[in-house]
C-alpha cells in the first residue's frame, strides 16, 4: 500500500509542477514602457523601463522602432540597442534621438526585435507586452 501511496504522490506532484511550468510559460512576457520624453540638446531624450519576465537572461537585444509624427505618417525608422536584460530585473535605456521634436511624436511602435540573443528564436516578440506612461500611445 505504501508503494502505491508514494506513486501516487510522485505522478501528483510532477502533475502539479508540468501544470505550474507551463503557466509560467504562458505568462512569461517582455514588458517594455515608454516611460519619458523630454527635448533635448540635439533633440528629443527617450525614456523606456524594460524588465524580462521571459524563461531566460537576455544578453543582447535590439528593438527596430517606428516614430510618427504630428501628420501621422512615419517619420524615421531606427533601431535603439537595449544591451543586456537579466530575468526578472528592470532596466531603464534612455537614447537621444537627433533632429526629433518630441511635441511631434504622436505614436511609437516596435517593429521587430533584430536581435535577441538568450532566448529561443522569436520568443523576444512573442512575449512582449508595452505600455506608456505619457500620452504618447506606445506599441509592440
Amino acid at each position: 500500500m505504501t508503494g502505491r501511496f508514494a506513486a501516487v504522490a510522485a505522478g501528483m506532484v510532477m502533475a502539479v509542477s508540468g501544470i505550474c511550468q507551463a503557466q509560467d510559460a504562458a505568462t512569461a512576457k517582455l514588458d517594455v514602457e515608454l516611460n519619458a520624453l523630454a527635448p533635448s540638446q540635439k533633440g528629443c531624450m527617450m525614456t523606456f523601463v524594460a524588465e524580462n519576465n521571459l524563461q531566460t537572461p537576455i544578453n543582447k537585444i535590439s528593438f527596430e522602432l517606428a516614430f510618427f509624427n504630428d501628420k501621422n505618417a512615419v517619420d524615421r525608422i531606427t533601431v535603439l540597442d537595449f544591451r543586456d536584460l537579466p530575468q526578472g530585473k528592470k532596466r531603464v535605456r534612455q537614447f537621444d534621438m537627433p533632429n526629433v521634436k518630441c511635441e511631434t511624436v504622436t505614436r511609437i511602435i516596435i517593429n521587430d526585435t533584430p536581435v535577441c540573443d538568450g532566448p529561443a528564436a522569436g520568443e523576444c516578440m512573442k512575449g512582449l507586452v508595452t505600455r506608456s506612461q505619457i500620452s504618447v500611445p506606445f506599441e509592440g
